[in-house]
Formats: structure tokens, sequence, C-alpha cells
């Protein structure tokens, strides 16, 4: 897993392409999801979190292949091209937002079980769960938070 050519970097107006594709093909290729958005919505999805600076993309050779959404303590969504998985790129992405605030909180839907192993790894501990009646998949999801340990930083 190296992660030496990677740039982490605020999200541009231009990049929410890069990020749209990235999470329409999610969706596209997990059987369990529902793909509620076509590319051209995704697209718009990404642009909106963009313009509220949310988004840290993770960039290799110049191309985007992940970003992590977040508005203050919530994460709002973290993905990573298919092709780019298992690289590190997720866990930087995570790093980053941990070193910036004490503590997050994010949902995972509760099928999404390489999800929750990375959270789990990386210190998140479930705290609810939901039954699809709060998201728009209608999919069950679990609410996971990490607080920063006293006097880590």
């Amino acid at each position: 897993m190296s992660v030496a050519a990677l740039t982490l970097r605020p999200a541009a107006p231009l990049d929410a392409g890069a990020a749209g594709a990235i999470l329409h093909g999610f969706a596209r290729a997990t059987p369990w999801m529902p793909c509620l958005m076509s590319g051209a919505e995704a697209v718009a999805h990404c642009d909106r979190m963009i313009a509220r600076g949310w988004v840290t993309v993770a960039e290799e050779a110049g191309a985007v292949q992940g970003f992590l959404a977040r508005e203050g303590d919530f994460i709002h969504a973290l993905y990573v091209a298919g092709d780019a998985t298992g690289r590190g790129l997720g866990r930087a992405l995570l790093d980053r937002a941990k070193a910036e605030r004490p503590a997050l909180s994010l949902r995972s839907f509760a099928a999404n079980g390489p999800a929750l192993r990375f959270y789990r790894r990386a210190g998140f501990r479930r705290v609810a769960e939901g039954y699809g009646r709060d998201n728009d998949e209608g999919l069950p999801d679990l609410r996971l938070d990490w607080r920063r340990e006293d006097g880590a930083r």
C-alpha cells in the first residue's frame, strides 16, 4: 500500500465530474445499492458539496481517485474509485479529517461490510442503528462515531 504520489487538497469546482463518476460508479458496481442518481445527477450532487466547501480530494498523478465530504464533525461521503481501492487513499482522507476534528460521525449502510471493517479499524464505534427511514435508499444503516483520545493529536 503506497501513497507516495498522493496529494490531498480541497476540491475545486472542476473536480465535481471526477467525484460524481466515483460516486455513481460505486452505486452501479454494488449489487445491494439502488442506483438512485444518473451520472449527471451524481456530478451535480458532488458539485453542491464542493460549493459548500465540504470536499477534500485524493489525487494521484493528476487524477482524482477519491474524495471525502465533511460538514463540521459529520462525514457525508467517503468514496475511492474502484480501481484505486486498497492503496491507502481512503485511510489518508480519513486521517486528514481526524487531524482536523476531535470527533467525527458518519452513517454507513449495514450491508457495506468492507466499509464497516474499514471504519472499525480506524477507531469508529457503532452507536445507533437506522432502519432505512432516514436515507433516500431505504436501506438499514449504522451511525458510527470516532473521538480522539485525550492527549492524542
